[in-house]
């Protein structure tokens, strides 16, 4: 949503009188017995708890700011191929993704990478990424393919962590100054730090350990080294590939969502942007200012249920003037530019690197934070793109730079440029203008979670102050931290709390289980 300053007192004021108001919300409670929801965002978690509030028996709108829906799990043509714009993949770590995707139709779309396995680029080049435990950190430090990522010397630093005492790193506040004291600099560098950038778009100096990696610590002291740790972690996800899309992209999820949406009667507005929140005292009813974002015309909404499905410092200005204290501050997540290349290359048929190359930091040759060859690693992306054509996608961003200094301040030409020199370095073969066939770059900002140390807490602190409201929730990948499987889950039982509470003051909700709801 736009950065726009709270005037949701001025514009009640010009708005109905508070009569005028109250009459009409009493005809409306009388003619409906429903309840009204509206949520605030139209990304996966938006379009999750709309999705929840209706089947519950609640009347929703949902409220985008952009003329699309899904967020990061959204889609874009490129060299008339209809590619994922975000998300390509989800965690099978859990089942909640795959069940909620069968739930959708689409549980026989559902495919895994092709076993080519993925690459490093380090200071000194390409190379196969070694077997590791979770987050790039290793859990087995005698693997003895750990030499060319770290050599041997940081291979000897990595085993010490067999020997430490399991209270080493135990007050560590960030994933990085944990994995440096227990194995030393070159696995940070070379393994952790790629990994984790490539999900977070931060260094690990920057992560909060437990926000990062749940239970990695109770692992840690359980086990009595990281190495062990690590391994469990690994030994408990299910057998297989840890990733899984969709035939036709990740955005296929999202439009089933949005087909259900509509199917249920959720009235679903997009091209406008909320720009104040406010709440009827004597009722307890929301009220929402939106704008168009071409013509500005101003439209209030009310509800009796709000969804705020936005990022952080969004949610922040909105709801801020109506908790008792002062809510703490949600910082944004870091910026992140996808470039997505189609490029006629033969010489890519044989996969030289892979499904594609995560970048160390120390790696100063090339300038993406991550490579994926999305026609290696997806069979059906290969099926449609045709013998000698293929898809490369490249991330930049990397962690702890400041964006309007980094290649995400590049214009869109520039970045294509530059993709295909570093595609070139990374992959090693020549990709150039006379290659291309089309092209095209996504930014992100605030899609991301920024899990600097204390996020955690400070997220648990502003629900709690939020749910002084009662009627409020809050959801998205800023309070749930990143990838499908939480954010799903921690919309899940937000939702489920919000319904269980209008069941007990409406006819016709329909309450989750208790469990869920508490």
């Amino acid at each position: 949503m736009g950065n726009h300053d709270n005037q949701a007192h001025r514009y009640t004021a010009q708005g109905q009188s508070s009569t005028a108001r109250l009459a009409a919300r009493a005809a409306h409670r009388a003619n409906d017995k429903a309840p009204t929801a509206i949520v605030i965002g139209g990304g996966p978690s938006g379009l999750i708890a709309a999705r929840r509030l209706a089947a519950a028996g609640l009347r929703v709108t949902l409220l985008e700011q952009r003329p699309h829906l899904g967020g990061a799990v959204g889609a874009h043509e490129v060299g008339g191929l209809l590619l994922d714009s975000g998300a390509e993949s989800f965690a099978t770590r859990s089942p909640i993704v795959r069940e909620l995707v069968e739930e959708l139709g689409l549980g026989d779309q559902i495919v895994t990478p092709n076993s080519y396995g993925s690459w490093l680029y380090l200071p000194q080049g390409a190379c196969r990424t070694p077997s590791t435990g979770i987050m790039g950190i290793p859990g087995n430090v005698s693997d003895k393919s750990l030499i060319p990522v770290i050599g041997k010397s940081g291979l000897r630093r990595a085993q010490l962590d067999r020997l430490l005492p399991a209270s080493v790193g135990e007050k560590a506040k960030t994933l990085g100054e944990l994995v440096r004291l227990r194995m030393g600099q070159k696995v940070l560098d070379n393994l952790v730090a790629p990994v984790v950038s490539g999900v977070y778009s931060t260094h690990p100096d920057k992560l909060d350990v437990d926000a990062t990696i749940p239970g990695l610590r109770a692992a840690l002291r359980k086990h009595g080294s990281l190495s062990a740790a690590a391994a469990a972690f690994r030994s408990a996800a299910p057998a297989g590939s840890q990733v899984a899309g969709i035939v036709g992209g990740m955005n296929q999820l999202s439009e089933r969502l949005v087909e259900e949406l509509y199917e249920a009667g959720v009235r679903i507005v997009t091209n406008f942007d909320v720009i104040a929140v406010d709440r009827d005292e004597s009722t307890g009813q929301w009220f929402i200012i939106q704008r168009h974002t071409t013509d500005g015309e101003n439209t209030p909404l009310y509800a009796d249920y709000l969804v705020l499905a936005t990022d952080g410092p969004t949610v922040a200005r909105l709801i801020g003037p109506h908790v008792s204290t002062a809510l703490p501050a949600m910082e944004p997540g870091p910026e992140v530019a996808l470039v997505t290349l189609v490029v006629d290359a033969p010489a890519l048929d044989k996969h030289p690197r892979g499904t594609g190359l995560l970048v160390s930091e120390e790696a100063t040759a090339v300038r993406a934070k991550a490579l994926t060859h999305a026609t290696a690693k997806w069979q059906w992306v290969a099926d449609a793109a045709g013998p000698g054509r293929h898809v490369v996608r490249l991330s930049y961003g990397r962690g702890g730079e400041d964006a309007r200094f980094s290649e995400v301040a590049l214009a869109d030409e520039q970045l294509i440029t530059l993709a295909l020199r570093d595609a070139t370095r990374m992959m090693d073969v020549a990709l150039t203008r006379s290659n291309l066939v089309d092209a095209d770059v996504v930014r992100w900002r605030g899609v991301l979670p920024a899990s600097t140390p204390g996020h955690r807490d400070r997220v648990k602190e502003f629900r709690e102050r939020a749910s002084e409201l009662g009627t409020l929730s809050t959801v998205g990948s800023w309070a749930a931290g990143s990838g499908l499987v939480v954010t799903v889950k921690d919309t899940y039982e937000q939702m489920d709390r919000l319904i269980y509470h209008a069941a007990q003051d409406w006819e016709g909700v329909t309450s989750p289980k208790v469990a869920t709801a508490k």
